[in-house]
């Protein structure tokens, strides 16, 4: 570390980056060289005693730097007011008094030289002022934030007070720029960076210090990270909540009254549900799921109906259906997403259920149980922990779908060829009249590395022994009557 000297020390200058230069023209500059550099110079116009009272710290690449107080005075930069060991930015042009008050001391600007600057290791970028402003008070960001997942940036206390606010009427969190449900949000250190950058070249953007006190005093979005994931403000250091957090808490049953033996207290986390985006408490120690198995997504309608409580219109709660055992969902119709959206191959298969005289929810539940009895591949099945599925597996109503598909699928590759011949040339005409549908997918397509029921290769094949087929059935029903007229002809012939 360096000590700042007087200009005219050294006879070499070609390492000095920067320089403080008095008002007091019969005072000379100070010299900056190093990366670090204890200020000592004049402080005061009556006074030829040198005294230490700054210390600089260059920012590397960039036209500024941090200034720290080591003196036991104030000093002032920029107007405002620099306590003992307390530092800020400062950039080239910013003023700087070594004293509480320009009376009886000096006034040095602070420059940065060019000549002083490597290239190699420097990058301007530029910035425009109006994309770096907060989309709620449309002023330069104050201990600017980021919500996730659409990333726009707001100042700390604009957007705790729009959380605030987000919650009591809606109890969910919405982005104020573009809408989005609101996961996370967290500071951006980068940006706040860049913030103090921008206040220093634009005093004249810089905001009154009441105005930011106010904002500081709102400012509890530091912990919604908490409160979205959690449902709680209490941080990990802290598990104490004021008045104004409290007021942010999405609501959960069981933090006001005891429901089924037990209470939520300060550190009990809490789960919001991605049906309803209730709150629950994360209890996985009372054997009810609180996630479905194929998705992780948090559901809370098996937690509930375990607990036998029921909605009150206060608190927001799932269907009991949404979260349930694979065996008791009731699946009445062919899902919508089944073989790929293929309303042709819906078809199909529906006329194969037909076909073997049974409704679907029986079918559904046969095949449950060759599941359980792991009767086939289960690699077509598109969830989580495939593996793991069984009747008892609970699983949200997508997940349901996807399984059902999976079902409904090897139901059509089991149908028996050979017996009932004349219904699988039919079922295979059939899927041979859909093959350019308007989805231009093939008929039961192949999922996965199976092969499909009809490929598109069989097609024509498939059509030729069909018409073949009701071809020769025609035939040997026109002969069979002819046959029959020609002896209702002859018969009186030979009676006589």
């Amino acid at each position: 570390m360096d000590i700042g000297e007087c200009s005219g020390n050294r006879a070499e200058d070609s390492d000095i980056w920067a320089r403080l230069v008095p008002s007091n023209s019969g005072c000379s500059s100070v010299n900056i060289r190093s990366a670090e550099n204890i200020i000592e110079s004049l402080v005061s116009c009556s006074s030829s005693e040198k005294q230490r009272w700054c210390k600089i710290i260059r920012t590397d690449g960039l036209d500024f730097a941090t200034i720290k107080n080591i003196s036991s005075r104030t000093i002032i930069v920029n107007g405002t007011p620099l306590g003992k060991e307390e530092d800020m930015l400062i950039s080239y042009g910013c003023e700087i008094i070594p004293g509480p008050d320009k009376n009886g001391y000096l006034t040095y600007e602070f420059q940065v030289l060019p000549t002083g600057q490597n290239p190699s290791n420097s990058i301007k970028v530029p910035l425009d002022v109006n994309n770096m402003k907060c989309s709620i008070c449309l002023n330069i960001w104050h201990d600017v934030v980021t919500v996730a997942p659409c990333h726009h940036n707001f100042c700390n206390g604009c957007f705790s007070i729009w959380a605030k606010r987000c919650q009591k009427e809606r109890r969910q969190v919405f982005c104020p720029q573009c809408r989005s449900i609101t996961h996370s949000v967290g500071k951006n250190h980068i940006l706040h960076y860049l913030e103090e950058v921008i206040l220093l070249s634009h005093s004249s953007l810089r905001r009154c210090s009441e105005e930011l006190a106010l904002l500081d005093k709102n400012a509890i979005a530091t912990k919604l990270d908490l409160l979205l994931l959690q449902g709680s403000l209490a941080s990990n250091e802290d598990s104490y909540m004021s008045d104004e957090a409290s007021e942010m808490e999405l609501d959960c049953p069981q933090c006001g009254i005891e429901i089924g033996g037990f209470r939520c207290n300060s550190s009990t986390v809490h789960l919001q549900c991605y049906g309803c985006r209730g709150m629950m408490p994360s209890r996985p120690d009372v054997g009810v799921p609180q996630n479905c198995l194929g998705c992780a997504k948090i559901f809370c309608g098996a937690y509930w109906r375990a607990h036998n409580f029921i909605a009150d219109g206060i608190h927001f709660i799932c269907n009991p259906t949404t979260l349930q055992p694979l065996s008791e969902h009731r699946i009445t119709s062919i899902p919508g997403s089944t073989h790929g959206r293929n309303i042709h191959e819906q078809d199909i298969t529906r006329r194969c259920i037909q076909q073997v005289g049974k409704a679907l929810p029986d079918l559904i539940q046969e095949w449950i149980v060759k599941l359980d009895n792991r009767e086939f591949d289960r690699a077509i099945i598109a969830v989580n922990h495939v593996d793991m599925l069984t009747s008892q597996t609970h699983l949200c109503n997508n997940c349901t779908e996807k399984v059902i598909d999976g079902l409904l699928y090897w139901f059509r590759v089991s149908l028996p060829r050979r017996g009932g011949l004349l219904v699988w040339l039919y079922m295979s005409h059939t899927a041979s009249q859909y093959r350019t549908c308007t989805q231009k997918k093939p008929c039961l397509p192949s999922i996965k590395g199976q092969s499909a029921l009809v490929s598109s290769k069989q097609h024509s094949n498939i059509m030729i022994v069909y018409k073949v087929f009701i071809t020769c059935r025609f035939c040997i029903n026109v002969l069979s009557h002819i046959g029959q007229c020609f002896v209702s002809i002859i018969s009186p012939f030979l009676k006589m």
